[in-house]
């Protein structure tokens, strides 16, 4: 039985975006990198162009520093591997899209279903066997988040926009397991990353009053539902949906805060990512301005002063922090930080003005407004198992593709 092309490509995306899921990053770096040689291409959208020279440059100015200060080999490979990620999701996703998918919109919804539908299998595996009432173990078996579903499902609600067709069974059938899939992550920030994308897409996003009034109903709503969380007063390791309301009542202290009691075990775990936050601008505030403008390098680290447990093993040297923009800082210094700040804010270049990109403006503007926050939460393109590197490259193949479509064939 032949086997055509864009299957095989189709399978290949869809190997990309999945491997991360096994918290694996031997296996992710090997996969895309094989990925990015099997579709290499010799021309690249100038947009791709700007977010490789961004990223490019961080992970040089991080190769450099590093030999102005000690680090060990195993850790400066580890980092290297870690920096490239997002220079080798952008070309996966833009290659694979560019040439080798007849529809990278669809591609992109089913492979979303197939992951949804692996993970609600690991879901009523672990209900089964732990139960519902801890949401803790639930997520620890399950996933704790899946940025490229919540794409996924937006994207198919939004389908028919985007020219792309399913039958009405289907489209209801992928839409009910895309949803319980979503729920079950009980993500924070992925439900606050299906709202940025959902309302990008409705076009709330272009300033006129609509969006003003959107916004500002938003905080209203966002300050009365936190007083009313704050008068229910969640318990730390409650059962049940108080674990995860526990979680949103703590995430302006666990994102701002600048001072934790390091002796104060609940302060410093409710606060954790706080810690890491003030230890990282402390040691290299100690470290000397050349250092402050350049970083530490590749394989340098952050001395928490304590042992603590990340991913089953206890560690008193960490080498990436949870917050993207800290972890940049750590590595490449200020200039780094304006070098990643700056890759965002270029995409809005990318914009064209005509019919036939505004669902594809929309979609870019959603995900900027979603990497700042991505990159303070959660390491935005840096995290081992994120795909949105993957999912930028695919949107900006899209444009190119649009603009190939619409030139007039040659008689």
């Amino acid at each position: 039985m032949k086997v055509n092309k864009n299957t095989l490509y189709a399978a290949l995306f869809l190997l990309c975006v999945a491997v991360p899921y096994l918290n694996n990053y031997e296996l992710t770096f090997a996969i895309w990198t094989l990925a990015t040689a099997l579709s290499l291409r010799k021309s690249y959208n100038k947009h791709l162009l700007y977010q490789l020279f961004f990223f490019s440059s961080i992970l040089v100015i991080a190769t450099i520093s590093a030999f102005f200060h000690d680090f060990k080999g195993y850790d400066f490979i580890r980092d290297f591997t870690y920096i490239v990620k997002p220079i080798l999701g952008l070309l996966v996703g833009y290659q694979l899209a560019r040439t080798h998918l007849v529809n990278p919109i669809k591609t992109l919804i089913v492979s979303g279903f197939y992951l949804a539908i692996i993970h609600l299998v690991l879901v009523v595996g672990t209900i089964l066997f732990v139960g519902f009432r801890d949401i803790h173990l639930l997520r620890f078996y399950a996933g704790y988040f899946s940025d490229f579903e919540i794409y996924a499902l937006v994207l198919l609600w939004f389908s028919n926009k985007f020219q792309i067709e399913f039958t009405r069974q289907q489209k209801g059938v992928m839409l009910v397991l895309l949803l319980a899939s979503t729920f079950f992550y009980l993500s924070r920030i992925n439900f606050i990353q299906a709202g940025i994308l959902f309302l990008a897409l409705k076009g709330f996003f272009t300033l006129n009053k609509r969006l003003i009034v959107v916004v500002a109903t938003g905080i209203v709503l966002v300050v009365g539902g936190y007083f009313a969380l704050l008068a229910y007063n969640p318990i730390r390791n409650g059962k049940g949906a108080d674990a995860f309301l526990y979680k949103i009542k703590v995430i302006p202290e666990e994102a701002f805060k600048t001072r934790v009691d390091a002796s104060d075990w609940k302060d410093f775990n409710d606060n954790y990512r706080s810690v890491e936050n003030i230890l990282t601008v402390k040691q290299m505030g100690n470290s000397g301005t050349p250092t402050l403008l350049f970083g530490k390098g590749l394989g340098s680290r952050v001395d928490l002063k304590q042992e603590v447990e990340l991913d089953g093993t206890k560690m008193k040297y960490i080498s990436i922090v949870h917050n993207g923009y800290m972890t940049t800082f750590l590595k490449s210094g200020l200039l780094g930080v304006i070098l990643l700040i700056s890759s965002i804010l270029v995409l809005r270049k990318a914009q064209v003005i005509g019919e036939s990109y505004k669902m594809y403006n929309r979609l870019l503007i959603g995900t900027v407004l979603f990497l700042f926050l991505s990159y303070w939460v959660f390491l935005g393109f840096y995290f081992k198992a994120d795909t949105k590197s993957i999912i930028l490259g695919l949107i900006l193949a899209c444009y190119d593709r649009i603009v190939l479509n619409q030139q007039p064939k040659s008689l």
